[in-house]
């Protein structure tokens, strides 16, 4: 096992030195890796300045810009910890967050000073629009550290919080590097490719798919603020795109954004999708367009590559999220920890380099987490096909039971997504007399669909499933409370 790893922004920056390592698509700004290596000294010796020990915490509230990478690998050097924050949620939510991870610094965008001003328990903060530039150009030079032990804590991601209250995901710097290969293997990253990061850097997928991953290649960052559609496409226009990372409500805008069918789809060399469940119906509408769209399933846990599909089974073998990646190993098991044969739903289990250790200052959820021979508990139940490819059925906590039978949530929402009135749904189990439990749907018209009748959609899934499955009662909503991801907060809808 690896234990120290070189600084990798130095040894990237003494290899490609005068290539630009970052570009702000807002203000064309660019940093080239020899200016990023020296403004990350810069930075580090800031933070030392303001205090910051190598185990300190320092929290990040902003949207996406080329600062935040300055700091992530600032504080590499010395050995502290950057603790992005969602600046989506309310105060009081980051309250709760602020209070765990105990930052001795909570550096903020002036987009964010509002929200700053009501957190209760508020550490010393720094302005990033306003004192940055100044207190880098101040800071004294700072010794830093020469390696990175492998198995030290970089960062912390707090989780999307899907069922209920976040936990902070440790990543490593190993974490780091076997997300960078994994990603490499399954994409053919290099240094000739450009990335936008437009997804939130407070997220796993904004950090690690593929903005890190391309800065340890030596490619390009192209950093946006966040997700506009026209403005993604006008890069993609400008053929400034090769690989592309995207969650499935990205790929939906992107798709219905009328500069859509003329731009040259075809200069972006990959296309991913992660982060929650791709809609069938979505990824046939991509194989229309001559569009590849690989799905995959990981989590912020698992570094986050895991599973991925190649581009060579996306049209043919739609629904499925791919085989696990080169430093993955997965496992299906049932509820005795046995492994499972092909084509058998069981619990979805992740090993590897790229797993997180565990969740910061939490023992207890860490244990639950994993198995007793450190398999970690995806919380996921799928299935393997005898080509090694892997479908996911759902949530194993969502699973319910309707008059003895297995009822998955996500399989009836893949059913009612195919419905032309349907653009998302999301099928929660409720207590019913006589079956037990039955399956309670909530459903997201099309933009410009009239009223539907729960009739139809009954009808629609009856024709397609089991009389057990289909939903007994539907609700429309106008839109569903989501994560930064795209994922459903279902624990939000009851």
């Amino acid at each position: 096992m690896i234990r120290d790893l070189p600084d990798l922004l130095a040894s990237r920056a003494m290899l490609s030195g005068g290539m630009v390592a970052l570009e702000e698509t807002a203000t064309g700004a660019t940093l080239t890796y020899a200016e990023l290596d020296r403004r990350a000294s810069r930075a580090a010796a800031m933070l030392a300045g303001r205090g910051v020990k190598a185990g300190d915490r320092v929290a990040i509230l902003c949207r996406n810009r080329a600062a935040f990478f300055e700091l992530l690998f600032g504080c590499a050097r010395i050995g502290a910890v950057l603790v992005p924050l969602n600046w989506r949620m309310p105060a009081l939510e980051l309250d709760s967050l602020v209070a765990h991870a105990e930052p001795a610094l909570l550096c903020h965008g002036a987009e964010c000073r509002a929200l700053v001003d009501e957190l209760v328990a508020r550490p010393e903060t720094l302005d990033l629009d306003h004192d940055y530039e100044r207190l880098l150009a101040a800071a004294p030079p700072v010794e830093a550290r020469a390696t990175w032990p492998a198995g030290d804590t970089w960062y912390l991601l707090y989780t999307s919080g899907t069922t209920g209250r976040p936990k902070g995901v440790i990543y490593t710097y190993a974490m780091a590097l076997a997300n960078f290969i994994n990603v490499g293997s399954a994409t053919g990253l290099g240094a000739a490719d450009r990335v936008a990061a437009f997804l939130p850097l407070f997220h796993t997928a904004g950090i690690n798919l593929y903005a890190l991953p391309a800065l340890f290649a030596g490619g390009r960052v192209l950093v946006m603020a966040g997700f506009e559609a026209g403005a993604l496409l006008r890069l993609i226009e400008e053929r400034r795109i090769d690989l592309l990372f995207g969650v499935p409500t990205i790929f939906h805008d992107l798709i219905e954004h009328p500069g859509f069918a003329s731009a040259p789809l075809g200069q972006v060399r990959h296309w991913g999708c992660g982060g929650a469940a791709l809609p069938d119906r979505l990824a046939e509408r991509y194989r229309e367009a001559g569009i590849r769209l690989c799905s995959g399933m990981g989590m912020t846990e698992t570094g986050p590559m895991a599973l991925l599909m190649s581009p060579e089974d996306a049209w043919d073998r739609i629904g499925s999220v791919g085989r696990p990646q080169l430093l993955c190993s997965a496992r299906i098991v049932d509820e005795a920890g046995r492994d499972l044969p092909d084509g058998a739903v069981g619990e979805l289990l992740f090993a590897g380099p790229a797993v997180t250790p565990g969740y910061w200052r939490d023992e207890e959820a860490t244990r639950a987490a994993f198995t007793a021979d450190s398999w970690l508990r995806s919380g996921d139940l799928a299935r393997r096909d005898a080509d090694g490819l892997y479908w996911v059925s759902g949530r194993r906590k969502e699973m319910f039971v309707s008059g003895g039978e297995n009822v998955y949530p996500a399989e009836v929402e893949k059913v009612l997504a195919c419905h032309p009135a349907v653009m998302d749904a999301a099928v929660l189990a409720v207590p019913d007399t006589r079956w037990g439990e039955t399956g309670e749907a909530y459903v997201q018209l099309a933009p410009g669909t009239g009223a539907l009748p729960p009739e139809d959609l009954r009808a629609f899934c009856r024709a397609r499933l089991a009389p057990y499955k289909v939903p007994k009662s539907f609700r429309f909503v106008e839109d569903f409370p989501r994560t930064s991801a795209g994922k459903i907060q279902k624990h939000l809808l009851a």
